[in-house]
């Protein structure tokens, strides 16, 4: 059984850092593309960012382009997204995205499972 945990959000002023974490285990494809994508109140899931297994190849939103890494530790299953000059709108429910395949794209359908969300509220 596939388990993403995501964990790290929480409330935060403007201008400051975050440093969310997601926990996999149980994928069969260890060697996976994951994902970052959140979701605003009354809006879409949007795409954030993603990374190959070998963390090479790397690809952000535009919003969050050089304010927001993400990176992994393979040893522990594990994905991070540091995200650094947070914003109002920023705040949205993150969720952690594993594909079956090791190639990173945009586009929610392209990743099989999904974790429960971390809340990210970043206040003015």
């Amino acid at each position: 059984q596939v388990q993403l945990v995501e964990s790290g959000g929480g409330l935060v002023q403007a201008g400051g850092s975050l440093r969310l974490s997601c926990a996999a285990s149980g994928l069969t494809n260890s060697r996976s593309a994951m994902g970052w994508f959140r979701q605003a109140p009354g809006k879409e899931r949007e795409f954030v960012a993603a990374i190959s297994w070998s963390g090479i190849i790397k690809d952000y939103a535009d919003s969050v382009k050089g304010r927001f890494t993400i990176s992994r530790d393979n040893a522990k299953t594990t994905v991070y997204l540091q995200m650094n000059s947070l914003k109002p709108d920023d705040t949205a429910v993150h969720y952690c995205a594993a594909a079956n395949t090791d190639v990173v794209g945009k586009r929610s359908y392209m990743y099989a499972y999904w974790g429960q969300g971390t809340q990210v509220t970043v206040s003015s």
